[in-house]
């Protein structure tokens, strides 16, 4: 079951259950579009996969399967993390 976590990790951006704005990896990583696409280059810094849009849970499910309340928020060193994704 996926956690559906409610924040980018980077920016810390509000991502619902029903956004479309958000993307996870295969670990659950969860980050917004815009720093997918424009700070980590479609790269995941934890695990260095790629990532997918995260789907969205229906509604008529939350009261059974909650999304989850962890906030995971380190924002990204985006030079440490481009080094590492070019070499």
């Amino acid at each position: 079951m996926l956690e559906i976590r409610p924040t980018c990790e980077h920016c810390n951006k509000a991502l619902p259950y029903d956004s479309d704005e958000a993307m996870i990896c295969t670990f659950e990583c969860t980050f917004c579009k815009d720093c997918v696409d424009n700070v980590l280059l479609k790269v995941c810094p934890n695990c260095g996969g790629n990532f997918t849009e995260r789907p969205i849970r229906p509604k008529s499910l939350l009261g059974k399967y909650p999304v989850s309340k962890k906030i995971v928020h380190k924002p990204v060193d985006v030079d440490a993390h481009k080094k590492r994704i070019n070499n």
